[in-house]
This record gives C-alpha cells, sequence and structure tokens, in this order.
C-alpha cells in the first residue's frame, strides 16, 4: 500500500522532466538556427559590401601639366649638294676624249670632255669663205661708191646713178657683218666641243665614253657629267601646318644621320616657302649646313630635329588619358563624391606620347588616365595614394596611382 502511494508522485514527475528537456532541446536547437541565419546574413551583407567595393574601379589621376621647357620637333629631311648640275653637250658629234671619271674633285673651267663634230667644222670653214667672199665684195663696193661720189661733182654721173652706188656699198657691207656673225656664232658654238666645268666641285656622275654618239640639247639624250658643289649642303625638310608659324628664319637645328648614331651637325633655317602646300599642307623649308670636311653626302636622307618653344599657357596630358567618343574627343575627370565628369577638349600639337590641350581643362582637373573604355558621367571611382618614389606623368603631376581593374 504504501510502495503504490510512493511510486504514483514518480510517475508524475518523470514526464515533467521530459517536458522539461524538450523545452531545453528546443530552445538550443533555435538558438543554433538563429545563430546560423544571422551568420548567414552578416555574411552575405559583407560579401555583399566586397562586391560593391571591388565593382568600383581604382584609377590614376594626373593634373594638367605646363611644360615650359622647349620642345623636340623630328622630320625627315632631304640633304641636296648646295650646286648640283647636269652637264649636256650643245653640238652633236662624237666624244673624242673624257679626262675626269665619279668622284674627281674640279675647278671651274677645267677641260671634262672633248667632242669631235666633223660637221660643225665644216660650217666654220665655209663660214669663214662666205666672211672672205662678203669682206672682197664690199671692198669693190666701197671703191665704185668713192669714185661714183667724186665724178657726181664733175656732173660726170647722175645724182640716180651714184645713189645706186652707194646703196650698193651698204648691201655688201650689210652682208659682210651677216657673215661675220654667222662665223662667230660657228665660233662659239665650237667651244662647245669642249666640256668645261661650271664651278668648283666633284663629279657625281659620267653617262659617257669615248666613241660615243653625241646629240646636242638636254632632250636628246641623258648628260654627260653630273657635277655637284658639296662645300655646303642645302637640306629641305616639309615641316607641318601646326608648327609652321614656329619656323623663321636664323633657327638652328640638327642633322642626325641613321648611319651615325649618337653624331649631330648644325644646321640654319634660311629660307621657308612662306605658304603652305594644297597637298600635303606643309611649309617648305630650306636649311644650310657647312660641309667643309666633307662628312656629309648629298643626296642622303637625315632627320632635322628643331628646338621649338612650348606654347604659353597651352596644357599637356599624357595620350593615355583621352577618351575618344561618338560626340568628339573627351577626358574623365574626378568630380565631387568622387564621381566621374567627362569634359570635352580641343587638342593642339601632337608631340608623341603627350598631346597639348588647347581648350576644355583647367589646371586644378584632376584628370584620370588610362580609363576604362566602359567609363561613363556619373560613375564611382575610387583613387589610391601615390608610392613615395611615384615620378611625373608625361603631361601632368600624379597625384594618385593604382591599378584599374580590367572591365
Amino acid at each position: 500500500m504504501n510502495i503504490a502511494k510512493e511510486s504514483a508522485p514518480a510517475a508524475r514527475a518523470l514526464p515533467r522532466r521530459l517536458r522539461q528537456i524538450g523545452i531545453v532541446a528546443l530552445l538550443l536547437a533555435l538558438t543554433v538556427v538563429a545563430i546560423g541565419i544571422v551568420s548567414r546574413v552578416h555574411n552575405d551583407s559583407v560579401s555583399r559590401s566586397k562586391s560593391e567595393a571591388d565593382a568600383i574601379p581604382s584609377v590614376n589621376l594626373v593634373e594638367p601639366g605646363h611644360d615650359d621647357a622647349h620642345q623636340d620637333l623630328v622630320l625627315p629631311g632631304d640633304v641636296k649638294a648646295y650646286y648640283d648640275a647636269p652637264i649636256y653637250a650643245r653640238v652633236s658629234g662624237y666624244l673624242k676624249m673624257w679626262y675626269v671619271d665619279i668622284g674627281t674633285q674640279v675647278k671651274a673651267g677645267q677641260l671634262l670632255a672633248e667632242i669631235d663634230s666633223p660637221e660643225l667644222d665644216q660650217q666654220l670653214l665655209q663660214a669663214r669663205a662666205d666672211l672672205a667672199t662678203a669682206e672682197a665684195k664690199e671692198r669693190l663696193a666701197t671703191i665704185t661708191n668713192k669714185r661714183w661720189k667724186d665724178m657726181l661733182t664733175s656732173n660726170s654721173v647722175s645724182k640716180q646713178e651714184a645713189d645706186e652706188k652707194n646703196g650698193d656699198y651698204e648691201a655688201k657691207a650689210a652682208d659682210t657683218a651677216a657673215a661675220r656673225a654667222n662665223m662667230e656664232r660657228l665660233l662659239a658654238l665650237a667651244s662647245f666641243k669642249r666640256i668645261l666645268a661650271p664651278f668648283d666641285g666633284v663629279v657625281t656622275e659620267r653617262k659617257t665614253d669615248i666613241g660615243a654618239l653625241i646629240n646636242a640639247g638636254s632632250g636628246s639624250g641623258p648628260e654627260l657629267f653630273r657635277v655637284a658643289d658639296t662645300h655646303k649642303l642645302r637640306v629641305y625638310v616639309q615641316v607641318p601646318q601646326a608648327y609652321a608659324r614656329q619656323i623663321s628664319k636664323g633657327m638652328t637645328a640638327q642633322l642626325h644621320l641613321p648611319e651615325e648614331p649618337g653624331r649631330s651637325y648644325p644646321a640654319t633655317v634660311v629660307a621657308t616657302s612662306d605658304a603652305i602646300s594644297e597637298i600635303s599642307r606643309t611649309l617648305l623649308v630650306q636649311l644650310e649646313a657647312d660641309n667643309a670636311r666633307g662628312e656629309l653626302t648629298a643626296g642622303s636622307y637625315a632627320d632635322v630635329r628643331f628646338d621649338l618653344p612650348a606654347i604659353a599657357g597651352v596644357m599637356q596630358l599624357p595620350v593615355s588619358a583621352l577618351l575618344f567618343r561618338e560626340h568628339g574627343l573627351k577626358v574623365a575627370t574626378l568630380g565631387p563624391d568622387n564621381r566621374v565628369l567627362l569634359k570635352s577638349i580641343q587638342l593642339g600639337r601632337d608631340l608623341g606620347t603627350r598631346v597639348e590641350v588647347m581648350s576644355g581643362l583647367s589646371p586644378s582637373d584632376h584628370v584620370i588616365d588610362s580609363p576604362p573604355d566602359w567609363l561613363a558621367q556619373g560613375d564611382s571611382v575610387r583613387t589610391a595614394q601615390p608610392p613615395p618614389a611615384a615620378a611625373k606623368a608625361s603631361g601632368g603631376k600624379i597625384v594618385a596611382k593604382a591599378d584599374v581593374p580590367a572591365s
């Protein structure tokens, strides 16, 4: 009896304990689930924030620079002799002898070659004979005219006959003058059988040989010789229109030959065409270079380097900062709240790795260097501080430097 009374409370306490254990287990399970949910939400938030941060590109910034240093302008030039003359024959015949070959230094008036011209020699002989005949007739007409004038004073002949004899004398004198002029013309022509150097220089070409048929004139065959004066050289350069106003007489330039790297030769601007070519939009510039030592060769190619002053007030940017868009050339600048602000610009000269900006920017603008092609107005960007040893960028000072992720 007592045993039954003691087991009844124990039986009632067992379900209560089980319920407590179940409640504790449920609370533990709910706590684990809550912790998992909170952790996942936190991780998602962190991941979302990181993704958003990674989506904002890091950019390099440059400030538009004022480059007051002189600019180098390098253009191709043609080096030519100071004087360069092709030597043609003035008489026809056969080459009798030549006395100089290519590379020979000659003086003005020096004999280069001789031409054998038998036909001209015969014409000269005939001209001399014609002159002798004309002179004989003139002497006879002179004597006859004098006699008839003497007889006219004594009325032995009529005045008409005296005038006729005087007219015949004047005609014979004119014939003599014509014959003498013809002979002198042939003598002058015969002097061209001797080919002479027109000035001091060097023979650069010889296009004839002994026995060759020579045709008179420059349009009947190649020149016999070519003589060049190379004590000075003329250098011709086509300067683009953008630089034409900066080239003036008296400017100095340096010639650089491809076969002599590291060496330069001075040259001076002596003339310009003073007109822009409608075909190439360039200004023809002529320079002179001293070649007393013969170190330069006529007909060669040279790079001509001009030292040009920078244009005052014009800013410069690296070429990598330019954006080529549908509505024209633009640059991306850093606006308020690190937002992109696109600006239209007008370019001046192209300096290779740099360009001159004529309008559209102010010196205080921070321009994004190497911007991604997809960068648009209002996009967010972020910048990083430059390293301590950061160098100046071409055309502007680096104010921030970091890598831009590929789009």
